[in-house]
């Protein structure tokens, strides 16, 4: 009982640092926000070899536990990839500041003159695992949109996000900007994670990010709204009138650029009047690249070495080097597939025919639909966002990429001049 009371301390402080903090942040200008920000992608600079020495204890650990490749993949920091998050942050400053917009203006009843405009959501509360980078992405998004938030990353990312947080709350503060609009629960145990989930009393919004695991645990324990994320089975079907060189390439870049994030594709349906021309090459080329093919009965003649795909295969976010095969009679048959199977998450349609991307578009029920083009530009800075801090696999306030916009809210502003109501 002590040692839960001392977990439930611990977050209901950061919740009271929070909430002081978002008032502050409402009363920041853009300009001082900007500047921060600035600041703080200088500061992951200036820090980046005590973030990468941190890092490699992180990868090191998960390396003796045997993580998979995709795992470490995603847990890696390397110079590149933190350039990479001082430069998003960078792209937030140069972003229009939604708060304060006023998105429309009429008059009411009896003459009131009413205007709806953005404003910070407060405190929000983000669970993540793994990818230390989110740590970053999240606190800057959070800072540009004047809301304070409280981070939670995985044990298996701890000692990274310690030494992110610490480089960007160095920069608020020598900005004289309020420091705990970004902290991070460093109690990184499940007990710590539920007295989160629970917190409404200063959180107004819980975003997790990751394994179907953690979202359903939060979806399921959370006493404070929250936004589904992350969850990517997503597919690319190679349409009858394929270009299928284009389709190769897509598929390619879709499956193996990089495996280990949401938007890889996961699922490939081929067209059955194409599927002797394209399936052969494209399962050569595949495995070549150390792709394991799971097909459907109809496919395995044309997948020397491919296994036979279970039920489960068809539903699968692997996050690995493996990919399900379907072959389908009709373009409405693979809607249809991806329909049953997909994850709300991204979907990829290879074709020539005008008539079939719009049926596709119009009918596949996810939050980002392609035509000719890879699953991996479903990311916040692929849409010119910056960054992202998460995307979206519902339906409600917001969908899809995840940036400045969706981590606002807004209100409605009244001015009379002495009326009452009739």
């Amino acid at each position: 009982m002590g040692e839960n009371q001392d977990k439930v301390s611990v977050v209901n402080a950061l919740g009271i640092k929070a909430k002081q903090a978002a008032a502050a942040m409402a009363q920041m200008r853009t300009e001082d926000k900007n500047r921060i920000l600035m600041r703080m992608a200088e500061s992951l600079r200036t820090d980046i070899d005590e973030i990468l020495a941190a890092n490699a204890l992180d990868v090191e650990a998960a390396v003796k536990k045997e993580q998979t490749a995709a795992f470490i993949d995603r847990l890696t920091l390397n110079p590149s990839r933190v350039e990479d998050m001082a430069i998003g942050l960078e792209a937030l400053a140069a972003l229009k500041d939604p708060i304060g917009e006023v998105l429309h203006g009429w008059k009411g009843a009896q003459d009131i003159g009413i205007t709806k405009v953005r404003v910070p959501i407060g405190v929000i509360g983000m669970i993540y695992e793994a990818r230390p980078n989110v740590t970053a992405d999240a606190a800057g998004i959070c800072f540009k949109t004047g809301n304070a938030v409280i981070l939670r990353g995985s044990g298996d990312a701890r000692e990274s996000n310690i030494l992110i947080v610490k480089a960007l709350r160095r920069a608020i503060g020598e900005e004289g900007g309020p420091e705990d609009a970004v902290q991070l629960l460093e109690d990184t145990s499940r007990e710590a994670a539920v007295e989160l989930m629970k917190m409404n009393r200063y959180l107004d919004l819980l975003i997790p990010r990751g394994t179907a695991g953690l979202i359903q645990t939060v979806v399921q324990e959370s006493t404070i709204p929250a936004i589904e994320t992350g969850i990517g089975n997503c597919h690319v079907y190679v349409d009858a009138t394929a270009d299928l060189e284009m389709a190769l390439k897509i598929l390619i870049n879709a499956k193996t650029q990089r495996i280990g994030v949401c938007n890889a594709a996961e699922s490939l349906i081929v067209h059955q009047s194409v599927a002797e021309a394209f399936l052969p090459g494209a399962g050569k080329a595949l495995q070549e690249l150390g792709v394991e093919l799971r097909a459907c009965p109809d496919s395995i003649p044309y997948l020397p070495g491919a296994l036979a795909a279970t039920e489960e295969d068809f539903g699968a976010e692997y996050l690995d080097m493996i990919l399900s095969i379907k072959i389908a009679d009709s373009l409405e048959l693979a809607v249809e597939h991806i329909n049953t199977y997909g994850t709300k998450h991204t979907e990829a349609i290879i074709t020539k025919d005008y008539d079939a991307a719009n049926y596709f578009t119009q009918n596949v029920d996810a939050a980002v639909v392609l035509v000719n083009a890879s699953t991996r530009f479903t990311d916040g800075g692929m849409f010119g966002f910056g960054a992202e801090i998460g995307i979206s696999t519902q339906k409600l306030h917001a969908r899809g990429p995840m940036g400045l916009e969706e981590m606002t809210t807004i209100k409605y502003i009244v001015h009379g001049e002495g009326q009452a109501r009739d």
